[in-house]
């Protein structure tokens, strides 16, 4: 969270946004370490000495016209200094500094000033314990001047009065400002966890859109790469091959090349921002689609068995159609790889409320197979995409040698 533009203009309780805890609030009142004054808090203690002094000023006026001695004036007057000159320490030794206030104010009246000022820095800084317990010090103390040192033109439950009344506005006061100041620390706090938590949330989506892209640019380039490579292949090791034959090989490259071309630029389009997208962007394969899928492969020369009966094609939800396409275009895929020459079957079943199941099944291959690199990850990915689309696959050895993978999908009713 960025730094206040400001932050001579915060006390130095809330200037670190950093530190979401008020200094008074740690175990034993005591923080790491003291914050330093700011501009602001020097502004504040120069008035409250000001005040305080203000304050002394006038009670020392009152008390030579009360008739009291010089003596006793001149020690007023240097023990309500002391305590405003010890003023300035009460953001080290808010509590002890009042206590002491409380016992002299009892014979000193000049020092009532600084006593409401440090009673105010109590009550902002410290928690309830030790504001209770100051205030009612406070209060005994103000109680106990009035008849230790009385003033002839104020009745003594009058001046009782004025003093409890005196203590209780400022100790409400400062706890007023020390609960805003709680409420702002409580809001930043919680803004820097929502900043925190969002940026979390946006990495996540980044992730999660990163592992989708790679997944899908596997699932839709494995298929038409692995067609390029089998036919490669084959012309490379039969030059000799029929004229007929290479040009069919010849024409399925060239297919599979555009095809592929054409399906990265669709993967592409999706890192980019959506007003930039064409508008002769293809749709997503879906259920529908599997046929032309099947046709293709047959096209490339393989032998599959399409057991499909679902009657509607359309009435299979898009995202659940889709997935039966990639792993059915993945089985393909491996199959050809794997086990080239060998009849696949696919096999589609399943109608609304009892779900659908997709399985793709190959033999074992009879001759030799030529190496074709490929790290599994397809399988991998279409695992987690069947988990995310709530259902479930499986795949391995079937029990003649070969190879089987089977997936079922929710299909709501």
């Amino acid at each position: 969270m960025t730094r206040t533009e400001y932050p001579w203009l915060l006390p130095s309780a809330m200037a670190d946004p950093l530190d979401p805890e008020l200094p008074g609030d740690r175990a034993g009142g005591r923080g790491r370490s003291r914050p330093r004054r700011t501009v602001r808090d020097w502004i504040v203690d120069t008035v409250g000495f000001v005040l305080a002094a203000f304050i002394g000023l006038l009670s020392v006026e009152a008390s030579e016209q009360y008739g009291n001695s010089d003596v006793i004036t001149f020690a007023d007057q240097l023990v309500g200094a002391a305590a405003c000159c010890a003023l300035w320490l009460r953001r080290r030794w808010p509590v002890g500094l009042a206590l002491i206030l409380s016992v002299t104010q009892t014979i000193a009246p000049s020092t009532g000033g600084a006593l409401l000022v440090a009673l105010f820095g109590v009550a902002v800084h410290r928690p309830f314990k030790q504001v209770a317990l100051v205030t009612s010090a406070a209060l005994a103390s103000g109680v106990v001047q009035v008849f230790v040192r009385p003033d002839p033109t104020v009745h003594p439950v009058l001046g009782v009065v004025i003093a409890v009344l005196l203590v209780l506005l400022v100790t409400g006061w400062g706890m007023l400002v020390r609960a805003r100041r709680q409420l702002v620390v409580a809001l930043r706090e919680r803004a820097r966890r929502a900043e925190a938590e969002a940026e979390l949330r946006a990495q996540q989506a980044q992730r999660a859109a990163r592992e989708a892209i790679a997944r899908e640019m596997h699932d839709v380039l494995a298929h038409r790469l692995t067609l390029l490579s089998v036919h490669a292949g084959a012309l490379e090791f039969r030059p000799d091959a029929p004229t007929a034959e290479i040009a069919r090989a010849a024409g399925v490259i060239r297919d599979s090349a555009h095809e592929a071309l054409q399906d990265l630029r669709e993967i592409i389009g999706v890192l980019r921002a959506p007003g930039d997208q064409g508008e002769g962007d293809r749709p997503q394969p879906t259920l529908a689609t599997l046929d032309a899928l099947i046709a293709e492969s047959r096209q490339a020369g393989m032998t599959v068995a399409l057991d499909n009966t679902v009657g509607d094609p359309a009435t299979v939800p898009a995202a659940t159609g889709r997935t039966v396409y990639r792993i059915a275009q993945e089985g393909l895929t491996n199959a050809r790889k794997h086990a080239p020459g060998t009849e696949v079957t696919v096999t589609v079943r399943g109608r609304p409320g009892e779900g659908l199941t997709v399985g793709v099944h190959n033999p074992a291959p009879t001759g030799p197979v030529p190496h074709v690199p490929g790290s599994g990850q397809g399988l991998i990915g279409l695992t987690e995409r069947a988990t995310l689309a709530g259902g479930r696959m499986d795949h391995g050895a079937a029990p003649d040698g070969g190879f089987a993978l089977h997936a079922w999908l929710p299909w709501p009713s």
